[in-house]
C-alpha cells in the first residue's frame, strides 16, 4: 500500500477524461449549495469570522466564485502546481497496526527518501480576528429545515491555562449527551432535530473559537436563538455545578480514551502530534489537567472567555411567510 500511494503522489498520471469528471461533479456540488441553507450559513459565517482577501488559501470564496475558478482552472495549471509544491518536506506519516516497524521504515525511505520539491515549504500562520457580533439571515425557498450558526472568535491556543477548563466547558455546553443546550433545546423545549457546540484552541496560532449550532423547522428558529442565548447568559451568570463538573470529567475523558482505541482517530491523532513536535505525554498531561479541575476554575474560565455580546448569529432558511413567535 505504501509502495503504491508513493507511485500515487510521486508520478500522477492526470488522465483529461478524468480531471473534466472530476470537474463536472465538484461543479454540480457547488450549484447544490446554491440554495443549501447548512453551506450558505457556513460561508456567511467563514467570511464575516476571517475576512482574508481573495487569493489567501483561509479566503471563503461564494458559490459564484468557486464556480467561476473551478471553470478557468486547466490540466496543464494542475500538472504544474504538483510538479512544483508537492513534496515531503514539510510530511508526516503514521502507521498503526500488526506490522514489522524496520520494514515498514525501510519502504517509507525506499518510495519517498529521494523526493523533493522545488521550493521550500512554510506553514502558513493564522492571525486572529476580533470578529464584531453581527445577526445574519438568509433567505433558502422551499426548504424543509432551517440552520442556524453562532460563533464568537478566541485568542486561543490549545496550551493556554484556561484550554482544560474551556475543554470541559464546551463539553458541558454542547458536546456531551446531557449538555446544557441538548437538555435545553431539543430535550425540554422539543426545538431542535440537533444542537451541538464546542471551543476549540490552535496549537501554534491564537485562532481559537467558540461554535454551536442547531438544526429545526424554520418556524422555529427565532425560539432556538433565544434558548440558546438564554442557556449562554444562564451558564456566564450562574455557571456549572459540581455534579455537571464531576460528569463532564468522566464522560470527556472517557471519550478521549475511546477515542486513542481506535486505529483510524490513533493514526490521525500521532499524524498531528508529529507536525506539531509532540507526544502522547502531551495527552497524558493535558487530561491530568482536566482531572484536577474544581468548579470555581471551570466558572472563572468561562467567564473570561465567553461573551454573548461578541458573538455572530447566522440564520439560514425558508423563513418568508413564517409568522415572529409570541414569546
Amino acid at each position: 500500500v505504501l509502495r503504491l500511494m508513493a507511485e500515487i503522489v510521486r508520478q500522477p498520471t492526470f488522465p483529461e477524461d478524468e480531471f473534466e469528471t472530476l470537474r463536472e461533479q465538484q461543479l454540480a456540488g457547488l450549484e447544490q449549495q446554491r440554495s443549501d441553507p447548512a453551506a450558505l450559513a457556513q460561508t456567511a459565517l467563514g467570511r464575516h469570522m476571517n475576512p482574508v482577501p481573495p487569493g489567501h488559501p483561509s479566503y471563503t470564496a461564494t458559490v459564484d466564485e468557486s464556480v467561476a475558478a473551478l471553470g478557468a482552472v486547466t490540466l496543464d495549471e494542475a500538472r504544474a502546481f504538483h510538479r512544483e509544491f508537492y513534496g515531503p518536506q514539510l510530511g508526516t506519516l503514521a502507521v498503526v497496526g500488526d506490522f514489522d516497524p524496520d520494514e515498514i521504515r525501510g519502504v517509507i525511505e525506499e518510495a519517498f527518501g529521494d523526493w523533493e520539491s522545488p521550493y521550500p515549504a512554510t506553514r502558513i500562520s493564522t492571525e486572529f480576528f476580533d470578529a464584531p457580533a453581527e445577526i445574519l439571515q438568509i433567505e433558502t425557498p422551499d426548504k424543509a429545515n432551517a440552520f442556524l450558526f453562532v460563533q464568537q472568535n478566541l485568542a486561543l491556543r490549545d496550551d493556554h491555562a484556561d484550554y482544560p477548563a474551556l475543554a470541559l466547558v464546551a463539553y458541558m455546553i454542547g458536546g456531551g449527551f446531557n449538555s446544557r443546550l441538548v437538555e435545553r433545546i431539543r430535550e425540554q423545549d422539543g426545538l431542535s432535530y440537533a444542537v451541538a457546540g464546542g471551543i476549540s484552541g490552535h496549537p501554534i496560532d491564537e485562532t481559537g473559537s467558540f461554535l454551536a449550532y442547531a438544526i429545526q423547522a424554520p418556524e422555529n428558529v427565532e425560539r432556538v436563538e433565544a434558548a440558546l442565548r438564554e442557556e449562554i447568559q444562564r451558564v456566564l451568570d450562574d455557571g456549572f455545578t459540581d455534579e455537571e463538573l464531576n460528569l463532564a470529567k468522566l464522560g470527556y475523558l472517557q471519550s478521549r480514551e475511546l477515542a486513542r482505541a481506535q486505529d483510524g482517530n490513533l493514526v490521525g491523532m500521532l499524524t498531528q502530534a508529529l507536525y506539531f513536535d509532540r507526544t502522547l505525554e502531551w495527552d497524558s498531561e493535558f487530561e491530568a489537567r482536566v482531572q484536577n479541575l474544581t468548579v470555581e476554575d471551570v466558572n472563572a474560565a468561562v467567564r473570561r472567555h465567553l461573551d454573548l455580546n461578541k458573538m455572530t448569529f447566522v440564520k439560514a432558511g425558508d423563513f418568508a411567510g413564517v409568522e415572529s413567535p409570541s414569546f
